[in-house]
């Protein structure tokens, strides 16, 4: 509970022709981190062969899939296939081009229709003027005595066009389109030139209409409408032929989807082991509880032909051992707030249990209200009960403890949705009410207790990683802890310690000499480096020495601040206690209106009630999670663990990972 999962790590040789059976398992059940392992004397002569050719391969079969699926507009699979066939690469690929080849023609099928629609669109549109005007559509040429100008000029430039054609040309106007006047301008060929220079002056743009022998505007757009009511029956008959070949499409390109995506994981994996001519070494973490069923399993799928070795990593040269943290179901909600600030190292203890206890219970101090505690509860309750999701539910088993504790510290404060009348069944009284020093000093005492238990948790890691100097004379070692400790029994005890006749001696215990260690260290290493013959940082003894007199200065202040740090968890009580009462004060002033003056105090107490519960809930959950990482875990916390990354087929996080604890 303490630590991550205890890991192994197994070392496997097996023959060649039963790798892909063993990966194939291995993926299924997703219970091993695989591990590069390079060619050596100690391991394999073989480099671990070169896939990118077959990946490659790969990507791209993804990528057709990808685009089979948006041209015949299939979602993605929601559900993976629960039977997979047996289909190699090449036939993957044969079948892919097949339905590509389907799709490809209804999708040019399609484009064309489209196009098709979209021009004849536009002709009809282009027509609409001048339906019902018989105006023949045949070649310019084909007038011997008359001359045709179509188009459209500024509306207020056809009276003045008027007057300068006279009565050798005649003017036909069309309904307004846009401020734009559409015109049919008549006249005979000898006129032309006049009638095309009094148009250019007027602004007139000529609009071509389609040129179709022996036929007038009316009987074409006839034509047109006829036509474009074809094209729309085809192209909806082409979409249904497209919904149906994309429901058969369907599960065989998800199937493909998968296989294409185990063969890309297969492959992946294979570039990770170093090889003989008949043999492979496959090397990776694995907890140690599931090794001595996977060695059954190994031999089992290989026939026992396999040699297993599993290793403590204690017994390995240094290595990253991935972390994988495994808690019962009430703590599963503090690992989520753990891992988002990062993941211990193996020889770290591992605080989900500490961060459970003081999270709920500073959260419940800052947000005290038995009513809105219910409010969470309940809320917390019915994700927990109905969530559909790990992280819903553990997010409603979080919102339940918090809900939970809050209740509690109403109950304490006696404030139930911040009713004046309930609290005089406080078990102690209003944050507000009396001498708030007192909730000021309770908040310093957590803080206290939660920076004690950050030193002791340096002080256990340090050593346990074999960093003796760090255990004593880090600045959270153990001078830090006496530091600490004897400032806090100094400010609470002076004048007991004065009376001792020991102020003297204090003063030098607990302020001298950890405050000489700090300075010292710096040289020390310095100076011990040097004796070894380990290559130094730039800057030399100087440098040393004066990063020393920061980091001791750094560690007064950060000892000092962190403490003082934690009377937001007294401050926000206050606030929250002072955001209720603001709301009845609101509601006692619109109580005197006349009209609805009852009515709109109930709505003022409800809503200031919701803000408060949406509000400072937000806050005072930030609040208690920044204390939680600055002030708790900036004492003894790395952070820098790597996650346990099993080998498997499917994409799952380290939660369903995490719930895996054998076969």
């Amino acid at each position: 509970m303490f630590r991550p999962v205890p890991m192994m790590q197994l070392s496997v040789v097996i023959l060649e022709r039963d790798e892909r059976v063993v990966l194939r398992d291995l993926g299924q059940r997703g219970m091993v981190q695989l591990r590069h392992t390079r060619a050596g004397s100690d391991t394999a002569p073989l480099d671990p062969p070169d896939r990118g050719r077959e990946l490659a391969r790969c990507e791209h079969l993804l990528t057709r899939i990808e685009e089979l699926r948006r041209t015949l507009e299939i979602p993605g699979s929601a559900e993976e296939p629960a039977e997979l066939p047996q289909m190699t690469l090449d036939q993957i690929e044969e079948s892919l081009r097949i339905k590509e080849e389907r799709a490809g023609d209804l999708f040019k099928r399609r484009q064309f229709l489209l196009r098709r629609s979209g021009d004849l669109t536009a002709v009809w549109e282009q027509m609409s003027s001048y339906r019902g005007l018989e105006i023949p559509l045949d070649p310019i040429g084909q007038f011997s005595f008359l001359h045709f100008a179509i188009g459209n000029l500024p509306e207020e430039n056809l009276e003045k066009l008027q007057e300068t054609v006279g009565d050798d040309v005649v003017l036909i106007p069309l309904p307004k389109q846009k401020r734009r006047q559409p015109v049919i301008a008549l006249t005979s060929r000898r006129g032309r030139l006049t009638l095309e220079n009094a148009l250019q002056q007027a602004g007139f743009d000529h609009e071509a209409l389609p040129v179709v022998k022996g036929a007038t505007v009316d009987a074409f757009s006839e034509e047109t409408y006829r036509e474009q009511d074809q094209v729309a029956g085809e192209l909806k008959q082409l979409n249904e032929e497209r919904k149906e070949l994309a429901a058969e499409a369907m599960r065989p390109l998800a199937e493909m989807e998968k296989l294409v995506t185990m063969e890309r994981r297969l492959l992946e994996a294979e570039q990770n082991f170093p090889r003989t001519e008949a043999a492979v070494l496959l090397t990776g973490w694995i907890p140690a509880g599931d090794a001595p069923a996977l060695e059954d399993r190994l031999r089992e799928i290989t026939g026992g032909r396999c040699a297993i070795e599993a290793t403590p990593p204690e017994n390995l040269p240094m290595d990253p051992i991935p972390i994988l943290l495994r808690h019962p179901r009430l703590l599963r909600p503090f690992e989520m707030l753990v891992s988002a600030y990062g993941l211990p190292e193996y020889q770290e203890l591992e605080p989900t249990v500490f961060v459970a206890i003081s999270y709920v219970l500073m959260f419940g101090m800052m947000f005290g209200d038995a009513g809105h505690g219910a409010v969470l509860a309940t809320g917390g309750l019915i994700a927990l009960l109905s969530g559909r999701t790990a992280k819903t539910r553990d997010v409603g088993l979080l919102l339940l403890l918090g809900g939970l504790s809050s209740g509690g510290f109403g109950v304490v404060y006696g404030s139930y949705f911040g009713i004046t009348q309930a609290k005089k069944y406080a078990f102690w009284h209003d944050p507000l009410e009396g001498n708030p020093i007192g909730l000021m000093y309770a908040s310093i005492g957590i803080g206290i207790v939660m920076i004690s238990l950050g030193l002791i948790l340096n002080i256990i890691n340090r050593f346990r990683r074999g960093d003796v100097s760090g255990g004593f004379l880090d600045k959270f070692g153990i001078v830090g802890a006496l530091f600490y400790w004897g400032v806090l029994a100094l400010v609470a005890k002076y004048a007991a310690i004065q009376s001792w006749g020991l102020v003297n001696l204090a003063f030098i215990l607990f302020l001298g000499l950890p405050i000489t260690a700090w300075v010292l260290k710096e040289p020390i290493t310095y100076a011990l480096s040097c004796r070894a013959g380990h290559p130094t940082e730039s800057g030399g003894l100087f440098a040393a020495i004066t990063e020393s007199l920061v980091g001791a200065f750094e560690a007064v202040l950060a000892y000092f601040a962190n403490t003082i740090s934690f009377v937001r968890l007294a401050a926000y009580a206050m606030s929250h206690a002072a955001l209720l009462m603001a709301a009845f004060v609101m509601a006692a002033e619109v109580e005197r209106f006349s009209i609805g003056g009852s009515l709109l105090r109930v709505l003022v107490i409800i809503f200031g009630n919701l803000v408060a519960i949406i509000l400072e809930g937000i806050v005072a959950s930030v609040q208690a999670l920044r204390l939680e990482y600055y002030e708790f875990f900036g004492k003894f916390f790395s952070g820098s663990g790597q996650p346990f990354k099993p080998f498997r087929f499917t994409v799952e996080g380290q939660g369903a990972a995490r719930q895996r604890s054998g076969f």
